[in-house]
Order: C-alpha cells, then structure tokens, then sequence
C-alpha cells in the first residue's frame, strides 16, 4: 500500500471589493482581498491547510497590504466589512509609476517619468 500525499501552498481571491480613495497614489481605486495559505493533500483532496494570510491589493497602484487573520476570516465568512487605513499594514508600495510629480515653478502635476514640465518648460 502507497500514499500520494504532498505539500503546496495556494491563493485564493476572496469575494470583496471596496471602492476607495487611495492614500499613496491619490486615485481612486479599489481594494480586492486574497488568502494565501500551504496545504497537505493526500491522494489529491487538501487535508491540512496552515500558514493562513490575508493580503489587500489596491487596484490602482497595485499597493500590497496585510490584515489581521481575525478580519480576514470575517470577510471569508461574507460579513460585512469596511476596511479603514488603521486595519492595514503595508507589504509593498506598489507601482512607482503610478505616483506624480509636481513641477517646483508652476505647480503643474505631471507622471514621474518627465523630466521637463509639459506646461512650463522648466526642469522637474
């Protein structure tokens, strides 16, 4: 007799979506949830699931967050929850290129990746 049993870890989208004024990028955007977590499968069926992590993305500047496992598993549940700047911890920043750059003469907002204010001309 032989088992087939092995360990791997997965992710799992929750069903959450919350629209929201993003603090880094100044977009509006919204936050999605994922659970991250490792598994013991034997014959194929997970038996064993440890290592449970909820992560927050913000859609607008790809931002990635962490929450506590208690608020985690109440949105798992399908209570209603409204997430806030405090429940959050930050894990990456995100994508730079989503961040603006203010022109230091003019004040014009422009994308990081100019070098010379589009309006004035002068450098950034």
């Amino acid at each position: 007799m032989f088992f087939i049993m092995g360990i791997s870890s997965a992710q799992k989208k929750l069903d959450f979506v919350q629209t929201m004024l993003c603090s880094r990028c100044s977009q509006f955007g919204r936050y999605e949830i994922f659970l991250t977590y490792t598994y013991l499968s034997l014959f194929f069926i997970p038996v064993l699931k440890w290592n449970k992590k909820y992560y927050v993305k913000a859609s607008c500047c790809q931002t990635f967050y962490t929450i506590d496992n208690a608020l985690g598993k109440k949105i798992s549940k399908g209570e209603q929850v409204t997430l806030t700047e405090l429940d959050l911890h930050l894990v990456n920043n995100g994508n730079p290129y989503t961040e603006t750059r203010k022109c230091p003469h003019c004040g014009f907002v422009t994308d990081p990746g100019f070098l010379y204010c589009p309006k004035c001309g002068s450098r950034l």
